[in-house]
């Protein structure tokens, strides 16, 4: 399970994630997995007051069926480059996204 690795243990039942977003593409989509490590994501929404970070956890949260309270941006809130803390267990998430096929590149 090579998605495993994209979680950096955070404290009991939380896990940290490194995300390299993409606003105003084409479609709202988890893309794949860098070999550094780091989540691309692509949403519609526009960086402008918080709207792609909204999508994002949005998107987040609908892929791993978990509420949006789970997600929180604890770096990089106006970047591209972002780092969430995840109220989650680290073998789930990885689960989703290998059964969606995505890994890294």
């Amino acid at each position: 399970m090579a998605s495993l690795d994209l979680f950096r243990p955070a404290g009991p039942g939380k896990v940290r994630l490194q995300v390299r977003l993409t606003p105003k593409a084409s479609a709202n989509r988890l893309q794949d997995v860098t070999p550094d490590l780091v989540l691309k994501v692509q949403v519609t929404a526009v960086p402008e007051n918080g709207k792609a970070n909204q999508a994002l956890i949005a998107l987040l949260a609908k892929f791993w069926k978990l509420p949006k309270s789970a997600f929180e941006i604890t770096s990089g809130a106006t970047d591209r480059n972002k780092v969430l803390l995840i109220e989650g267990d680290a073998d789930e998430l990885a689960a989703r996204l290998d059964r969606e096929g995505i890994s890294a590149s």
